[in-house]
């Protein structure tokens, strides 16, 4: 039976969902420096505040899958097998992205209209050069963590952020596929291509380290 607390969650995320979908529009449609948060309130016809509340942040209704990817890439390094490397569970983690069509994964028009945002902001330019930073930082936790380093280890912040540059490329590189040839399929071989090849080069930089 659903408790109280459900509904209240259930509730909360719905409105998340909606304040986040009537922004993404408005920021397509418009622009995302031209659209200010007071308009997407009015829009979702919620309260300024409880945009805040949701959104500490504008560039975060922009970015309002990177906690959820973000919780994914870490579970994976630190749920994975005491045998397998974490370039290896992360290799693997993009391989069932791909097949399980995730929205982190998918290469279309809202997409394409997505990265061409990105590329007009300055604003979101950096928001997106801070995620990867803040990525890297959670990243190398994890992975001194599966060998009882400090999260200081150099090694650990060697490998994350040689990772993070890895699926950076694959993304960047299948969108310009996508946005030249217009076809999903080719867009998520050639990601997973390089993610692959990526993997492979990072063993092979990590050799002399606990993490490959």
């Amino acid at each position: 039976m659903e408790t109280s607390s459900d509904r209240r969650t259930r509730k909360r995320l719905a409105t998340r969902q909606s304040i986040s979908d009537v922004a993404t529009r408005l920021f397509i449609e418009r622009g995302f420096d031209a659209v200010t948060v007071d308009e997407i309130a009015e829009a979702a016809d919620v309260g300024r505040m409880t945009v805040f509340n949701h959104f500490p942040r504008k560039e975060d209704m922009f970015f309002d899958q990177d906690q959820e990817a973000r919780d994914a890439l870490l579970s994976a390094v630190r749920m994975k097998n005491q045998d397998m490397t974490a370039i290896e569970a992360l290799r693997r983690l993009a391989h069932r992205w791909v097949e399980e069509d995730r929205s982190y994964i998918r290469f279309f028009g809202g997409s394409r209209r997505f990265v061409e945002a990105v590329g007009a902001s300055e604003a979101l330019k950096a928001r997106a050069r801070a995620i990867r930073d803040e990525v890297v930082r959670a990243l190398t936790a994890a992975l001194a963590e599966t060998i009882n380093r400090p999260a200081s280890d150099p090694d650990a912040y060697l490998a994350a952020s040689l990772l993070l540059a890895t699926w950076t490329v694959a993304f960047i590189e299948a969108h310009a596929a996508f946005r030249i040839h217009g076809d999903s399929a080719a867009a998520k071989t050639s990601f997973l291509a390089i993610i692959d090849k990526g993997s492979r080069g990072l063993v092979a930089a990590l050799s002399d380290t606990p993490y490959a």
